[in-house]
């Protein structure tokens, strides 16, 4: 069976949406027990009030049967106690009640099946009810409509009407509080798919809250990334230009008719191995938010000791301090960019220091990895400069020094921040220098 005319006709907006989810079940639920309360309270009790009151006026209208002054008076004398008023002889009534008189039709319906003689039963006002008997003489019976009907029967109504809308007006204020967040969190993604950075603060429940933090964090790292670009392709410009500049020098003194000098050939290639080491520190970069390597848990210190291994083997002078924590214990994480970001602070502690240590610790909650060298370490006041990318702190980005490309510390707090962890720089407590560590949940 085809529903697509019922998916038209469904509301488009969300705020339409909840609104139908919320309201509808209210409307039902009022039109149900509407029903059932005329059911019930209008037909049913009306009902059996108006057979007691069909009891008392046949006693009334037996009396008069006698048509004497004593069988009238008799009459009056029982009518009176009953509250009813009694005429004789009378002119005859028609049928009369209220369009919004739900109860007379019962009523009037009742008297008539319970009484034959009954010629006519006037409910025109509210407040009385005048019924007509055929006889000799002709009776006219008056009595108060409350014998009849219950009193008010309009209040449940009124009530659950106003219950109703009070309901309703209250949900309409809380619908509105908990939409506000995901409106608003769908205004900030659409003002930043057209690139432009609206504030925004995650509100509201818990999972709105999340896809806020979560939608917060990617336009962050997205952010993040447009600037490295931006810092790379400048680093690239400055960085190539000066050894570049170098071999066309070193080209350009070249002679046609004498073989060049082996330091000049040394010099070259000194220069070129510098580009090549710069253009692989930058596609190393560019290459490092790509990583599509799953976490997986695995022995966390056997890791460490492979990577320090591996360093040794290189030739830098690292060691291994210090592994605390059960051996076989295991942590999730990503190999290929954990390994690169502990051998990125390697390489810089033994570039700026004469050597480094490495000491590793697994906990019940975290992993953590720490390296410490002896060099003049980074003052507390630029060391969120420092892990910002393509950034050195040595003066004027000499190249002749040998130093770095300004990555390493920046692909290391990527490579925490990847795995829900943080890298953190401080003083080293055994050399003086730097110590940074990475420190990732298990």
């Amino acid at each position: 069976m085809d529903f697509g005319w019922l998916k038209r006709l469904m509301p488009r907006g969300l705020y339409g949406r909840a609104a139908l989810i919320l309201f509808l079940p209210v409307v039902v639920v009022s039109v149900v027990v509407t029903i059932m309360f005329l059911q019930r309270h209008f037909e049913d009790v009306t009902r059996q009030m108006t057979d007691t009151m069909v009891r008392e006026l046949a006693l009334v209208a037996d009396r008069v049967g006698g048509q004497t002054p004593e069988a009238l008076a008799s009459a009056q004398g029982i009518a009176a106690p009953l509250e009813i008023e009694l005429t004789v002889p009378a002119e005859p009534v028609q049928d009369r009640r209220e369009f919004i008189d739900f109860s007379g039709r019962v009523v009037i319906a009742r008297l008539r099946e319970q009484l034959p003689a009954v010629t006519g039963v006037d409910l025109s006002d509210l407040r009385e009810v005048r019924v007509s008997m055929a006889g000799d003489p002709p009776l006219l019976m008056e009595f108060s409509r409350r014998r009849v009907s219950a009193a008010n029967p309009h209040q449940l109504l009124v009530l659950l009407l106003g219950t109703s809308l009070l309901m309703t007006g209250i949900a309409a204020i809380f619908l509105r509080n908990q939409l506000r967040p995901i409106q608003r969190l769908a205004r900030a993604a659409e003002a930043f798919g057209r690139g432009r950075i609206v504030p925004y603060r995650p509100a509201g429940a818990a999972e709105v809250r999340s896809a806020g933090a979560a939608f917060l964090d990617m336009r962050n790292r997205l952010e993040r990334q447009n600037e490295q670009r931006k810092l790379m392709l400048s680093g690239v410009g400055h960085d190539l230009r000066t050894p570049l500049t170098r071999l066309k020098l070193s080209l350009s003194m070249l002679s046609s008719d004498l073989p060049p000098e082996p330091s000049e050939i040394e010099d070259m290639e000194r220069d070129v191995a510098e580009m090549k080491r710069l253009v692989d520190g930058f596609l190393d970069h560019a290459r490092h938010d790509a990583m599509d390597s799953a976490a997986l848990p695995q022995p966390a210190l056997p890791f460490v000791q492979g990577v320090v291994g591996d360093a040794r083997r290189a030739g830098q002078n690292v060691t291994l301090a210090r592994l605390e924590g059960d051996a076989r214990a295991e942590a999730t994480f990503r190999t290929d960019m954990l390994r690169r970001a502990v051998e990125n602070l390697i390489g810089n502690a033994v570039r700026y220091g004469t050597r480094a240590e490495v000491e590793a610790a697994i906990g019940t909650k975290s992993f953590r990895i720490s390296v410490e060298d002896d060099g003049p370490g980074i003052p507390a006041a630029r060391r969120e400069e420092a892990v910002r990318p393509f950034t050195r702190l040595d003066p004027a980005r000499n190249q002749d020094r040998g130093g770095g490309v300004g990555l390493g510390l920046s692909i290391a707090a990527d490579v925490a921040r990847a795995h829900g962890g943080q890298l953190r720089l401080g003083d080293g407590k055994r050399f003086g220098g730097l110590r940074a560590e990475i420190v990732i949940p298990r």
